[in-house]
């Protein structure tokens, strides 16, 4: 098994920043990638991008693309989600999930941490 927790969120002014980070603890000697997801109020949970594993090569919706960076630190088995330039639409409940191989889905997710972005 693997345990995922997000932390990091908050309220920030629109064009603030705020950093994400997801601590991954238990078996995660497999991981193919480890992505970012977001849910907003009364909307489906969307893609906000994703690290992979191998050779640390990274990949953004365009909707926080040049504004959202993620980076990982392979020795604490963390990812972190750094958030600039942050537009009311970015309000979210962010989460952090892991995937094990390139044919599986995102097998574990956090619990998530809201961002609240006031314009």
């Amino acid at each position: 098994q693997v345990q995922l927790v997000e932390s990091g969120g908050g309220l920030v002014q629109a064009g603030g920043s705020l950093r994400l980070s997801c601590a991954a603890s238990g078996r995660t000697f497999s991981t193919y990638a480890m992505g970012w997801f977001r849910q907003a109020p009364g909307k489906e949970r969307e893609f906000v991008g994703v690290v992979y594993w191998s050779d640390g090569s990274t990949a953004y919706a365009e909707s926080v693309k040049g504004r959202f960076t993620i980076s990982r630190d392979n020795a604490k088995n963390t990812v972190y989600l750094q958030m600039n330039s942050l537009k009311p639409e970015d309000t979210a409940v962010y989460y952090c999930a892991l995937r094990r191989y390139a044919h599986s889905d995102y097998n574990y997710w956090g619990q998530g941490t809201q961002v609240t972005v006031s314009s």
